[in-house]
């Protein structure tokens, strides 16, 4: 493929806008570093002028000239061993049954390495001098090495390949060296035995390390395969057929048919399957999925409605605007697909370091084996193997390997006890660093239900508990979305239902029924005026207070005077103002997003002591406002429960989903709190802090572990005192410094949040 300079490739761009921006899901990356690879082999490909991938998701996203044909592109991945799913009808699905393939491969090898290695370690630790032991340790050791452990050998030649390591580097360098000066051990030990030194085998070593560090990849696949696929339950709301009104005759056809301009009929229960206008009937539509909003839209002649809500209990016909990938439900699919593809991917940090950290190893031993070479006299040779041997087994990952997954591990366990699930180590890694974090108001801040919080009765109202049992069989019987709230306060209190006469809904106001020839009213001040009903001051006073509290206000009438009113409010959870008090004693700048109005934004924020906040926003407004607070340099975290926050988690920096929230925000999410108490987001960020401390630590030891022990092992000690470090006590202290890591990482467990 013939390679494009980045300045050529923009200003082609600039002068031909016929490109073509696509995500593709690819196959065969195993690590940060192959994700790495993989984005500059794609953006150095003929006709791509840009490209990025994700690891976490496995999507690559290129950006490329419509003369390319994906299958170009397909080309140049398997070139270098990997693939991309360009030509498949549900590529989501085949990336999700090779994920599944390959982890019941994992499985299977590492259920094998572990049962092989268990007998291995058994001889070299307690039975080495049996007869024929090392023959029976190299026999059982060839096949988890060099067959269980392949992929290992494989990596590593990839990124050999590109002038690239990574831990697979690190992995077979050490296992393939303890393996090769093991077996040569054990074939001709007398090469050894001549000199007057033992012959030493790492077989043990060599097989241990297969089965650990594939057991830890075997944990890491497992929560990527238990992990639903968010894009795929967003494109699950899309209806999949639709009842079109032609030529005066209801017809169902696939929704794929649907054209601008055709008339369309929902009924109760269904979902409206693209985004139009209403031409005749009424009902009301469930618009949370866009709004977060929990209480149904009233919809009449003239009013708009969107693909993936849900229609109540009416029916009504509109006129098709926009289908297709047009519609507001297919956006947001396509937004939430850019943002989880758009991150760049997160190098780990056992990457970063093992891509300096394994050339200099090899360029210590190298160096080590010259200098004795030169200067070690008649045992130069012998001098030189075991001394460079020695340091090449001594810098084995395992404590390096160990570092980050053993605190992550411990971290995600602490998490889990606190009743947060976090599904991946970037967001611990990012937790701690977060200074900007916007919260959605409904369900989040608030329950996220209409509850009834307070009733006063008119001094008046004579028959008590017979109009509490028409008021409550009225409501019963009405589609309005308020009426629940109602119901169930009423339910509560064990009223009964009476008989009614008759009940008629006017659309937008309220409800009125007849009981023993007496005509009854339930709805807004407006129903009230216009049917001639006279309202006590002491309860419009009461109205008045409660609507400046941002409460829906409904009024229960008889034909003559109000008998009650009726607040009705998304409540404040009891824990949301600590938590934001909180975060903001940290330092932390605490948003409120919501779309809902903004005298009820103004209200909420003003309770739970906000000083940011915004109304009225869609879903890409949340998304925008996370971009903008990432561009001023802030490291954002977002906090949200609906379909509507999916876009802005994903763009967060730090996403996390209130447990009781929609399936899709918490397959978004990174995090997600099992209670509903938003004390748990200072916690969880705090548990970060500790974690990445943590890993910090580690990272020291396992340092300070190789800092002095590889010049040992190299020799330095032996001009002063004679010392040379023995490969078996090398051995050793990998060991311990494998132990000082794992008992490090489990300190967090103690930890107080």
């Amino acid at each position: 493929m013939e390679a494009l300079g980045l300045d050529e490739k923009h200003k082609k761009k600039q002068s031909q806008n016929n490109y073509i921006k696509k995500a593709f899901p690819v196959l065969g990356m195993t690590c940060a570093a192959c994700a790495v690879s993989v984005e500059s082999m794609l953006k150095s490909a003929r006709g791509v002028y840009d490209a990025g991938v994700n690891y976490a998701n496995q999507i690559a996203w290129v950006e490329y000239d419509e003369t390319v044909k994906p299958e170009e592109l397909q080309n140049v991945m398997r070139g270098i061993g990997y693939d991309l799913i360009v030509d498949a009808e549900d590529s989501q699905q085949v990336q999700q049954d090779a994920q599944v393939r390959h982890y019941e491969q994992l499985k299977k090898r590492t259920i094998w390495a572990v049962v092989l290695s268990i007998p291995i370690s058994v001889i070299g630790m307690f039975f080495m001098d049996m007869p024929y032991g090392n023959w029976i340790m190299m026999t059982l050791t060839i096949p988890v090495v060099f067959y269980l452990g392949r992929s290992y050998f494989i990596n590593a030649a990839k990124q050999a390949r590109y002038r690239k390591a990574n831990m697979d580097t690190l992995v077979a360098l050490s296992t393939g060296i303890a393996f090769i000066f093991s077996a040569f051990n054990t074939i001709y030990p007398e090469f050894w035995h001549q000199r007057g030194l033992h012959a030493h085998v790492y077989f043990e070593a060599a097989a241990v390390i297969i089965a650990f560090i594939s057991l830890g990849k075997l944990l890491e696949e497992k929560a990527k395969s238990n992990t639903s696929s968010a894009i795929k339950k967003l494109m699950g709301m899309q209806a999949k057929t639709v009842n079109i009104i032609i030529d005066g005759v209801v017809q169902e056809v696939p929704v794929s048919q649907v054209q601008v301009g055709n008339t369309i009929v929902v009924r109760p229960g269904e979902k409206i399957p693209v985004d139009g206008v209403v031409s005749e009937g009424s009902s009301y539509v469930d618009e949370s999925m866009i709004s977060g909003e929990p209480i149904a839209v009233a919809k009449t002649k003239g009013e708009k409605v969107f693909a993936g809500t849900i229609n109540q209990k009416g029916s009504f016909e509109f006129k098709a605007e926009k289908v297709g990938g047009d519609t507001i439900l297919a956006q947001i699919i396509k937004m939430v697909q850019e943002a989880q593809g758009s991150k760049a991917p997160v190098q780990k940090l056992v990457d970063k370091i093992a891509g300096i950290f394994v050339p200099v190893v090899i360029g210590i031993a190298i160096l080590t084996f010259i200098i004795w070479m030169l200067t070690g006299g008649e045992a130069a040779f012998t001098h030189a193997l075991l001394t460079s041997v020695t340091v090449l087994v001594i810098a084995c990952p395992c404590a390096l390997g160990l570092a980050t997954p053993t605190a992550i591990m411990v971290g995600v366990g602490k998490g889990a006890e606190n009743n947060i699930l976090i599904k991946d180590a970037e967001s611990l890694e990012l937790g701690h660093k977060v200074n900007a974090i916007i919260l959605d108001k409904t369900g989040t801040i608030t329950e996220g239900r209409p509850v009834v919080t307070d009733v006063i009765w008119a001094d008046t109202n004579t028959g008590h508990d017979l109009n509490k049992q028409i008021l409550y069989t009225m409501e019963g019987q009405s589609e309005h979305p308020l009426a629940e709230a109602v119901i169930n306060h009423l339910k509560e209190e064990g009223v009964i239902t009476v008989r009614l006469a008759q009940f008629e809904s006017v659309t937008g106001k309220g409800v009125k029924a007849v009981h023993q020839e007496v005509p009854y009213f339930i709805g807004n001040k407006t129903l009230m005026d216009e049917s001639g009903i006279s309202v006590s001051q002491d309860l419009l006073i009461q109205a008045e207070v409660w609507q400046g509290e941002a409460k829906t206000v409904i009024y229960f009438a008889d034909h003559k005077n109000g008998l009650a009113v009726i607040a009705i409010a998304d409540k404040i959870k009891s824990t949301s103002q600590e938590a934001i008090d909180t975060l903001q004693n940290r330092g932390i700048e605490v948003y409120m997003l919501t779309g809902d109005n903004k005298q009820t934004a103004a209200a909420v924020a003003k309770q739970v002591g906000l000083k940011h906040y915004k109304a009225e926003v869609m879903p890409s407004d949340k998304a925008n406002f996370v971009k903008e607070l990432q561009s001023k340099g802030k490291t954002v975290a977002m906090v949200g429960d609906g379909i509507n926050d999916s876009h802005a988690l994903a763009q967060a920096d730090v996403s996390i989903a209130m447990g009781k929230g929609s399936d899709i925000a918490m397959d978004v999410a990174k995090m997600t709190l099992i209670t509903s108490d938003l004390n748990m987001v200072p916690k969880a960020l705090k548990l970060s802090g500790k974690t990445v401390n943590t890993i910090k630590q580690n990272l020291f030891w396992a340092f300070i572990y190789n800092l002095i022990g590889i010049p040992i092992a190299a020799g330095l000690l032996y001009p002063i005192n004679g010392f040379l470090l023995d490969p078996m006590i090398a051995g050793a202290a990998m060991a311990l410094s494998s132990v000082s890591v794992v008992s490090n990482s489990l300190r967090l467990k103690t930890a107080k949040l």
